[in-house]
């Protein structure tokens, strides 16, 4: 089972708690983007197996998105951290590759 610690109330909340909101990180096209853009946003993004980046929203606490890093292989979950942040904070970065010293982000 997921459990994943909401940054927003400090809750650890395990799977059916949350939704899955898709990749984090993500630069989304709609309206106003090429028909090559939004075809590559749907259809042409890595499926990767490893570290991933993800958007969960904590659904049955305090309905606030945040964003979480874990290995898709394994389920171990390197952290999470508020939906506004930008880039994954040092100190998760720091995790994965304390178990991925070969990782590197994409």
């Amino acid at each position: 089972m997921l459990i994943l610690t909401c940054p927003c109330c400090g809750i650890a909340a395990d799977e059916t708690e949350l939704a899955p909101g898709g990749e984090a990180h993500l630069k989304r096209f709609g309206p106003g983007s090429s028909d090559a853009e939004f075809e590559a946003y749907l259809f042409l993004r890595p499926n990767v197996r490893g570290v991933h980046f993800e958007r969960w929203r904590h659904a049955m606490g305090c309905g606030k998105w945040f964003l979480a890093a874990r290995d898709t292989a394994t389920h171990e979950v390197f952290g999470t951290y508020p939906a506004q942040t930008t880039e994954p904070p040092a100190h998760i970065l720091a995790a994965i590759r304390a178990k991925h010293p070969d990782w590197s982000q994409p």
